[in-house]
């Protein structure tokens, strides 16, 4: 099933391998900074839940993503995004392309889930500021590379 994109929103999906961290963190952020010019969503490969420090981390600085829950990239099937972020090495490797993608990019960011509460503070001040400062209906793929 194809969605329509609302309001002329551009839609964007994040994916990491569990859909607990990196990806709702930038869920959140694309949707809390830019929300009024896309539609975001996230996913995983291996879902998991969301990460309570990723929530922690987020709500110190006003955004809350405690209502957020970890989906499977197949709940995704059949629609059409404008752009899809692999944003770790996993996800790119399992899904390099997304049948519905029209643009895909890796921007892969370190795993804090393994970490204390400051590398998710420093994963999520990576993200937010990656998306406040490159234009991210801009970019195009960057080729894959294979020795």
């Amino acid at each position: 099933m194809v969605m329509n994109t609302a309001a002329g929103k551009k839609r964007v999906l994040f994916l990491c391998t569990h859909n607990s961290a990196r990806s709702q963190m930038a869920e959140g952020l694309l949707r809390y900074l830019k929300g009024g010019v896309y539609e975001v969503f996230s996913a995983g490969t291996e879902p998991s839940g969301v990460h309570p420090l990723a929530i922690e981390a987020m709500r110190e600085i006003g955004v809350d993503i405690s209502a957020q829950r970890s989906k499977s990239l197949r709940e995704f099937d059949g629609q059409v995004f404008d752009l899809v972020v692999t944003m770790c090495d996993g996800a790119h490797a399992e899904c390099p392309h997304f049948p519905g993608a029209k643009v895909m990019m890796h921007r892969g960011f370190a795993d804090p889930s393994s970490e204390d509460i400051a590398a998710f503070r420093n994963c999520r001040d990576e993200i937010r500021k990656w998306l406040e400062t490159d234009d991210i209906s801009t970019q195009t793929p960057r080729p894959r590379i294979s020795f």
